[in-house]
């Protein structure tokens, strides 16, 4: 258990000298928009340490330094709240970096398989649950706690070898570089207040009202952000919605909205809710953000999807990767729409893997069929000369 400054110092030189380091952390956020760091566990090939963030005094630049370290790969499973916390803390995106999650999805253990199950199939191990959920700021740390944080990194470490190893057999190492990219992108962190109303679901029908939606929800992101509590605390949904619906010019009619307690209109955050809703109203008939609406569906095209489906589920079977690394249901409705459509499942990779069978199968040129214990995809100019073969030969 490390909390003094000179030894993880010494740790992290120690961890800098591998190609790897296996990374995990516990965290609060129930009460705050920032996630409160409590615990960062380290294991390298030879070391795993566990690091109490809240020490006293303990300054964390050498775990910085070693996270910036291009040498060292970072090592995480389902790594994008890790990463947002080191994004918070230092003001940078890790890399390189693998996520164990994603790999395994390439790798054949499906679409949602949960890390401790992950790490039975692999090493044989059963991870001890009972600590996961457990106040991480309490200190002092039980002997429980510690052993479940250290299991989680040296079992990772593990993970990560078959993994790698796994990936490069199959010859897929380029498929999982591909996804960290994303993972490791600015944007997919650095999320610009203007931009929070794409968390909501889209409830509203005209451009006024999208205006509006658009100011309350930057409004709100702010806020939380200013005072570091959850969106919910500073606004629910629910009443963003009815403020939405009701477009409240003057403070007092806040007292009428269901959503909002008694007393809210008096304060502060009431009139700058107000206030939001006034610049929303004051925007030019031609300023006002369009509807956002998808690319009409030509006709048949719901069958179509349904097709794609099927062939999206046999080629994850048949391949052994998971159906939602290789396309979602919003990709197969484009390629319904659209054969050139701008989207990851018609390029790289994914694209010779599925997109291209995806575009036959759309064309007609490829059919599913039965044949009699599973799907498979054929040729339709095979199909037809084997029918023809079929009747000369009776």
């Amino acid at each position: 258990m490390i909390s003094e400054t000179a030894a993880l110092a010494e740790a992290c030189s120690r961890l800098a000298r591998h190609p790897y380091v296996a990374i995990d952390t516990e965290f609060l956020r129930e009460t705050t928009y920032w996630p409160k760091l409590c615990v960062v566990q380290l294991a390298g090939p030879d070391t795993a340490v566990v690091i109490d963030a809240l020490a006293p005094g303990l300054d964390l630049t050498p775990l910085l330094d070693l996270l910036r370290d291009e040498r060292v790969v970072k090592v995480f499973h389902a790594g994008r709240q890790d990463i947002e916390i080191v994004w918070n803390l230092g003001g940078f995106i890790p890399h390189p970096v693998f996520d164990t999650q994603i790999a395994a999805m390439v790798c054949g253990f499906g679409d949602s398989i949960s890390y401790d199950q992950l790490v039975n199939r692999i090493t044989g191990h059963h991870i001890d649950k009972s600590s996961r959920f457990t106040d991480w700021s309490r200190r002092p740390l039980t002997d429980k706690q510690l052993a479940y944080a250290l299991s989680d990194v040296t079992h990772l470490r593990d993970v990560y070898h078959y993994l790698n190893a796994s990936l490069s057999e199959q010859g897929r190492e380029e498929w999982v570089a591909e996804e960290m990219n994303v993972l490791t992108a600015r944007q997919t962190y650095d999320l610009d207040p203007e931009d929070a109303w794409e968390r909501l679901k889209m409830r509203v029908k005209k451009p006024l009202e999208l205006a509006i939606l658009k100011e309350l929800a930057a409004w709100r992101e702010r806020e939380a952000r200013a005072r570091d509590v959850p969106r919910s605390r500073v606004l629910k949904d629910e009443a963003i919605y009815e403020i939405v619906a009701e477009q409240p010019t003057d403070p007092s009619r806040l007292s009428t909205l269901r959503s909002l307690s008694k007393g809210f209109e008096r304060s502060r955050q009431g009139e700058e809710i107000v206030a939001a809703v006034r610049r929303a109203l004051a925007t030019p008939r031609e300023r006002l953000p369009a509807i956002p609406r998808g690319k009409p569906m030509p006709d048949g095209a719901g069958a179509a999807v349904d097709l794609m489906k099927v062939l999206l589920k046999l080629t994850s079977e048949n391949h052994g990767v998971a159906a939602k690394v290789i396309a979602t249901v919003d990709d197969l409705e484009a390629i319904a729409a659209d054969d050139n459509a701008d989207i990851p499942v018609l390029k790289g990779w994914r694209r010779e893997l599925f997109g291209e069978t995806a575009l036959k199968l759309k064309r007609g040129e490829i059919a599913l069929s039965f044949d009699g214990r599973k799907v498979i995809a054929i040729e339709v100019a095979s199909q037809r000369a084997d029918r023809k073969n079929r009747r000369a030969a009776g």
